[in-house]
C-alpha cells in the first residue's frame, strides 16, 4: 500500500521568501536546459548569422519547461508520499516551507503557458513543426512524474531526459538558426544526451534505497549501486572519447578538445559515490555530475566558437 501524503503543513511564513520560490525551480538542474541551447546555437554559427531574438526565446522556453518539470516533480513526489520534512535535496517546498500543493501545480502549468507563447514566436519565424516537437517535450516533462505510470518509476528516465532535455534541445536550437539539421549537429549533441542522462542517474543513485521502498524500478535499482556507479563512470568516458573520435575523423575542430578541462569534475563525481551510504554524503557527487555537464557543454561551445574564428 502506498503511504498517504502528509497533510499537516508547516507554517507558510517562509513561502513568501524569494529564496524558497527560487529553490522550487531546482536551479542546479537548469543548466541542463541552458547548455543545449548554447551549444546548438554555437553549432549554427558556421552556417548562418545568429538571430538573438530566437536564441533568447528558445533559452527562456527551455528554462521555463525545465523549471515546470521540476515543479511537477515536487507536486507528485508529495502526492505519492515520497517527500517528507527529512527528505534530502533541494526539493520539499511543500512539506518544509508550507507552500500549498495546488499552488505548485498551478505555477508549473503557468510556466508551461508562457513557454507556449514563446513557442508561437519561434514557430512564426521558423517552422510550425517546432510546435509539435515542443508539445511532445512538454508532455514528457509532465509525465516524468505525473500520470498513472511515471517515467521516473521506470528504467527509461535517463534515456528520456537525455534525449528530450539534451539532444533534442540542441537540434531545435540549431534548426531555428540554420533552417536544417546536419549530421555534425547530431553527432556533437550525443555527448550532451549522455551527460544530461548522467545527471538523472546520479540523482537515482543517491535516492536508490528510498526509491526501492516506494516501488520504483529505476536503472540504478536494477543495476545495483555498484553497477550504477560503473555505468556513470562509463557515461563520462564515452562522452569524452566521443569528442576525440570526432576530432580524429576531422568532423569537428581540434579546439573542441578543450572539453578535457572538465574531466576533474567527472572524476570527482564518480569517486564521490564510492563508499558512501547516506544520501547526504552523496550530494557533492550529484552536484559534481551536474557541473560536469555544464562545464563540458560550455567548453564545447567555446571550442566551436574558437574553431569558427580561427
Amino acid at each position: 500500500m502506498q503511504p498517504q501524503a502528509q497533510t499537516n503543513f508547516p507554517p507558510a511564513s517562509n513561502s513568501k521568501n524569494w529564496r524558497v520560490w527560487w529553490q522550487l525551480t531546482r536551479p542546479h538542474t537548469l543548466t541542463a536546459a541552458f547548455v543545449p541551447v548554447l551549444l546548438g546555437t554555437a553549432l549554427a554559427m558556421e552556417l548562418t548569422e545568429i538571430n538573438f531574438g530566437l536564441f533568447f526565446a528558445m533559452l527562456a522556453a527551455s528554462l521555463l519547461i525545465q523549471a515546470a518539470t521540476n515543479m511537477f516533480n515536487e507536486y507528485y513526489d508529495f502526492k505519492r508520499g515520497l517527500d517528507t520534512e527529512d527528505s534530502v535535496g533541494i526539493g520539499g517546498a511543500i512539506v518544509r516551507e508550507g507552500i500549498k500543493p495546488k499552488t505548485v501545480l498551478n505555477l508549473a502549468f503557468g510556466l508551461y503557458g508562457i513557454s507556449i507563447l514563446l513557442g508561437f514566436y519561434i514557430c512564426m519565424n521558423t517552422s510550425w513543426w517546432i510546435a509539435a516537437i515542443g508539445l511532445a517535450s512538454m508532455a514528457v516533462g509532465y509525465f516524468y512524474t505525473g500520470g498513472p505510470l511515471p517515467i521516473a518509476y521506470t528504467p527509461f528516465g535517463e534515456l528520456f531526459a537525455g534525449f528530450f532535455m539534451g539532444m533534442l534541445i540542441i537540434l531545435i536550437s540549431f534548426y531555428i538558426q540554420a533552417g536544417t539539421v546536419t549530421s555534425t549537429s547530431i553527432l556533437v549533441s550525443f555527448p550532451i544526451l549522455i551527460l544530461v542522462g548522467a545527471i538523472l542517474l546520479a540523482n537515482n543513485i543517491r535516492d536508490l534505497d528510498g526509491d526501492k521502498e516506494f516501488g520504483r524500478k529505476t536503472l540504478a535499482i536494477l543495476l545495483g549501486k555498484k553497477g550504477a556507479i560503473n555505468l556513470l563512470a562509463g557515461m563520462f568516458i564515452v562522452s569524452y572519447a566521443w569528442v576525440f573520435i570526432l576530432i580524429a575523423m576531422n568532423i569537428i575542430s581540434p579546439w573542441l578538445a578543450i572539453v578535457v578541462l572538465s574531466a576533474p569534475k567527472a572524476i570527482k563525481a564518480t569517486k564521490g559515490f564510492i563508499g558512501k551510504t547516506l544520501p547526504m554524503q552523496m550530494m557533492p557527487a550529484m552536484k559534481a555530475t551536474a557541473q560536469t555537464n555544464t562545464i563540458f557543454g560550455f567548453l564545447l561551445s567555446v571550442g566551436l566558437y574558437l574553431g569558427y574564428l580561427l
